[in-house]
């Protein structure tokens, strides 16, 4: 047994496309759209191989998360479903009916991911004209409204951004008290948010001591409060049978994205107020030299790509001994994804797991029936 497989078990969850999936990056070809179908068949693969929930992203250019969870809901078995929780967009009430709506229908398989939003530029369009610190602190009041009603309370509040009267919930959550709640966020005000009110931070795949000082500082404000979070990481994965083939495959999925490309994207990404984003492209600073910022932690995708923007490239036992330094910091939860979604799930599972303790596995099925050999020989005798 490997150190990483002898640690706790990781929780380990995979991404559905619903902007669309692609084959490189910056590029239409081998593009995919995100129809309903194809998210589908991710998140059965998904739940098959023995990832333990899928994440649906949010934003103008996805398809609207509730819905497409809703839709998908019923096919897997055992598969979570992390959602987006957008303050500012829906009423907590409302929110709240909503996701116990999804709770049951998945039969208690729900997860809630709380995104505030970087970037006034973009939330404009969404009719959300606050400023960055404003959204976040409407987020502490969402989520305080939010959880007191998920408990059972009836919750009266008057505050800055959000009032209440006398609200309550009148069928509860499968789980309890109720979904599970994830966030991220790497400013002051958002670290204060996820020590007062999460069940999971999540983080963006930086070097490992670089994440550890947000780790440290989250849990002791956390602590500070009487309370303990978990943590958990958003990577993608380019894992192959060997290093080389792994880093072939890593400078494959950019080799349509021009110079030109770059300075466009970036020029963009800078208009954002997220600190997180800002932390992410100081990794790689807009230049396609020196990518690998640590051993094996790639930023090649963030060139063209907002959020999460590196991966770990490598042979499985190595990208096994890399999520084992994550472990020591404290992550005990993975958010993967790999381009194309279906046929890296599949990389993933196979050459990656066998290395790692999960909290979930690859779902039992029955062994195939020995083909008759013998049978067929004295048949053609």
């Amino acid at each position: 047994m490997t150190a990483a497989m002898a640690r706790s078990p990781l929780d380990f969850l995979w991404f559905l496309p619903s902007a669309g999936d692609q084959r490189y990056l910056g590029s239409t070809i081998g593009a995919r759209a995100a129809t309903p179908a194809y998210l589908k068949q991710i998140a059965v693969a998904a739940d098959q191989l023995g990832f333990s929930g899928a994440l649906l992203p949010t934003g103008a250019h996805c398809a609207d998360a509730w819905i497409t969870a809703a839709s998908i809901a019923p096919a897997p078995e055992r598969l979570r479903l992390l959602v987006a929780l957008r303050p500012g967009l829906t009423l907590p009430a409302e929110s709240v009916r909503q996701a116990v709506a999804l709770d049951r229908i998945s039969d208690g398989r729900l997860l809630l991911n709380v995104v505030t939003g970087g970037s006034t530029e973009i939330l404009e369009k969404d009719g959300i004209f606050l400023g960055h610190r404003e959204r976040y602190e409407q987020t502490a009041e969402f989520l305080d409204i939010f959880r007191a009603i998920g408990r059972g309370e009836t919750v009266t509040r008057e505050g800055k951004y959000l009032s209440i009267k006398r609200g309550r919930l009148e069928f509860p959550f499968v789980q309890a008290p109720h979904a599970p709640i994830w966030f991220g966020g790497s400013s002051d005000i958002a670290r204060e948010i996820a020590a007062e009110h999460v069940d999971v931070y999540l983080a963006w795949g930086e070097p490992p001591a670089q994440l550890k000082e947000v780790i440290d500082d989250v849990r002791a404000r956390a602590a500070a409060r009487g309370r303990t979070i978990r943590f958990g990481i958003r990577l993608h994965f380019i894992v192959r049978e060997t290093e080389g083939e792994a880093w072939d495959a890593a400078n494959d999925l950019i080799r349509h994205v021009t110079d030109d490309d770059i300075a466009r994207f970036q020029a963009s990404f800078a208009r954002t107020e997220s600190v997180g984003q800002a932390r992410m492209r100081d990794l790689h600073r807009g230049s396609r030299a020196d990518l690998e910022v640590s051993p094996n932690l790639w930023a090649g995708i963030g060139l063209v790509r907002t959020g999460a923007g590196t991966a770990l490239v490598g042979d499985p036992k190595t990208i096994a001994d890399r999520l084992e330094e994550y472990a020591a910091i404290g992550i005990d939860t993975v958010i993967g994804s790999g381009y194309p979604h279906l046929e890296e799930a599949y990389r993933v599972a196979e050459l990656l797991f066998p290395h790692l303790n999960l909290t979930h596995g690859p779902k039992p099925v029955e062994a195939p029936t020995p083909f008759p050999f013998t049978t067929l020989r004295q048949a053609a005798s």
